[in-house]
């Protein structure tokens, strides 16, 4: 369980699932949460399809309960980035990780140039299938938009991700920044805006 929602494993038509049910917050009026759970429910489903409709690996969508904030969806066989980085750096492996590495940033390049913003992402939203492939998931915070702000924010939000969880990642993430430059349509904007991005933030962390 995390702080939006709970996650079941379940079959569904004979096939490994997980039901995501979004649950109802009592420290909120009641239809106030009704419309947040719906609205990322909601930007869940549209994320996925936007994945699927670029050519990007994510999970099959089976059903959705709307009234309920239920999405019942492919079970993801695999590790997460996050796991696969802690086994590499105590067995390297250069070439796994650098193609680890360009698959993320031409991921969310791709994501990106299908004017969606994925508003969460961390080395733990990525799945490394047993097969090889990646898979871009937890979608509740995204939304639509091609403002190169928010393209900017949402690698930022990632880089801080690499920095927290992984030190000493920062060659790694100029691996993501590269294969991101080589796929998305307004890369040197976006990457432009990343630094002034990061001067903000050193700025606020100076002042407190």
């Amino acid at each position: 369980q995390g702080a939006e929602a709970r996650i079941f494993r379940t079959q569904y038509l004979g096939r490994p699932a997980l039901i995501k049910e979004r649950f109802a917050k009592s420290y909120r009026h009641p239809e106030l949460d009704r419309r947040i759970r719906h609205k990322r429910t909601l930007a869940e489903v549209r994320a996925i399809t936007k994945c699927r409709k670029q050519g990007l690996d994510a999970p099959v969508i089976f059903h959705v309960d709307f009234r309920k904030c239920i999405i019942v969806m492919e079970e993801i066989k695999g590790q997460t980035v996050r796991d696969t980085l802690f086994k590499l750096e105590s067995h390297p492996d250069n070439n796994q990780a650098e193609k680890l590495m360009k698959d993320i940033g031409t991921s969310i390049a791709k994501f990106h140039n299908s004017g969606m913003i994925h508003g969460d992402l961390t080395t733990s939203n990525f799945i490394v299938r047993d097969s090889g492939e990646l898979v871009m998931i937890d979608f509740g915070l995204s939304f639509i938009s091609k403002d190169i702000e928010d393209l900017g924010v949402d690698l930022y939000v990632l880089e801080r991700a690499f920095i927290s969880t992984h030190p000493r990642s920062e060659e790694l993430f100029k691996k993501v920044l590269n294969a991101y430059h080589a796929t998305s349509r307004v890369a040197s904007k976006v990457l432009n805006k990343l630094n002034d991005v990061r001067a903000r933030g050193r700025k606020r962390d100076m002042v407190g």
